[in-house]
């Protein structure tokens, strides 16, 4: 490989980890929302976020794009899909985030429904 291209695929790998902690920041204050029945601009634009990450990964057949392009550039598929996280966290980072973003959400709509019908 050259060095070029490693470090192009370093550099993906830091940007992939920041993109996996900001969204990852993002499920866990829908959920923090959810449980404390607050809801803001805030809230919307990590539910947003979240969703539009979502499209991204449907849209490349559950494939990060980032993924994809490290491997353009000669990263092998363990590698890139490592993050810097732990191999059993990367491996399951989908079971884990999805999860709790469908039940952070579920529970933040629960909340904003009980709030409208007692304000009724």
């Amino acid at each position: 490989m050259n060095y070029s291209f490693a470090v192009l695929i370093l550099a993906i790998k830091i940007f992939h980890t920041l993109v996996f902690f900001f969204l990852s920041g993002c499920v866990l204050y829908i959920l923090y929302c959810g449980i404390a029945n607050r809801y803001t601009r805030s809230t919307k634009g990590a539910i947003l976020f979240v969703i539009f990450e979502g499209v991204i990964l449907a849209l490349n057949g559950w494939q990060c794009p980032l993924t994809t392009l490290a491997q353009r550039f000669g990263a092998a598929q363990p590698d890139v899909a490592s993050l810097f996280l732990p191999r059993w966290l990367a491996d399951h980072i989908f079971e884990i985030c999805t999860p709790l973003f469908v039940l952070s959400s579920a529970l933040l709509l629960v909340r904003r429904l009980t709030v409208r019908k007692s304000n009724s």
